[in-house]
């Protein structure tokens, strides 16, 4: 089962009152542990309230789910049960120390604790407010969800290339395989794909005229005059007979 769904199944019964829908960039479970404690205080104080009656974690998320699908599925649901569901968001702003911008400049990974623990506790204290207010209401759910994070850049320029040679070594060694195993029965043209009927019947006449113009010149070369009959037709004795 998909991931939204399982949530929708969490939140159909419309369990409170009030609603705080709290999203942040490329961030999991591991980001907010520490050997010292939660990375986020009021956020962690406000999970570990005494009024909390439960908890549901879902280490990782299959599909594609906004806080604007939240927010519509909890208005929804709610209101089928006719009751009225108030609905925050609080997005936060991307950690200076997430994944996608925890390199350095030769390329290697900075050390994420020291990077990311002032920006969490910059981030926290903003929500500080929001969660203080929410605190004081009878019945409420915090909704801590964590979009995709970009990821990072990866030439493609090499990868097609690498995949093409390797789908064109299939094919010819696939080829040669067929080849070595079974007859090749194709017709003609479709055997040799650049012998195509317009060349095979320009060869044919090309060949047809070549022995036209051979048998032509041949014949041309076959013919002989004897010194006889020119010596009648241009000799002195013709010449005195002219006169």
């Amino acid at each position: 089962m998909d991931s939204p769904v399982v949530f929708c199944e969490f939140l159909r019964e419309c369990p409170t009152d009030e609603y705080l829908i709290v999203t942040q960039p490329g961030v999991n479970a591991a980001d907010l542990r520490q050997s010292e404690g939660c990375a986020m205080p009021h956020l962690c104080k406000a999970i570990d309230d005494s009024r909390v009656r439960g908890k549901y974690i879902v280490a990782e998320v299959i599909g594609n789910i906004t806080d604007a699908d939240f927010q519509d599925h909890i208005k929804s649901s709610c209101a089928r049960k006719g009751r009225t569901a108030n609905v925050v968001r609080a997005p936060l702003e991307l950690l200076s120390g997430s994944r996608a911008q925890s390199l350095a400049k030769n390329g290697m990974a900075k050390s994420g604790n020291i990077v990311m623990c002032s920006s969490h506790k910059s981030v926290d204290e903003n929500l500080a407010r929001t969660l203080s207010t929410l605190s004081t209401r009878n019945s409420y759910t915090i909704l801590f969800h964590a979009t995709p994070q970009e990821p990072l850049y990866n030439s493609e320029f090499i990868e097609p290339l690498h995949t093409h040679m390797k789908r064109s070594d299939g094919n010819t060694l696939a080829s040669k395989r067929a080849n070595e195993t079974q007859r090749d029965t194709r017709p003609l043209f479709e055997k040799y794909q650049f012998f195509t009927p317009g060349i095979f019947m320009g060869l044919i006449v090309a060949l047809v005229l070549f022995s036209i113009l051979g048998a032509g010149v041949r014949g041309l070369a076959s013919l002989k005059v004897s010194y006889g009959a020119f010596d009648k037709e241009m000799g002195p004795a013709a010449q005195k007979k002219q006169q």
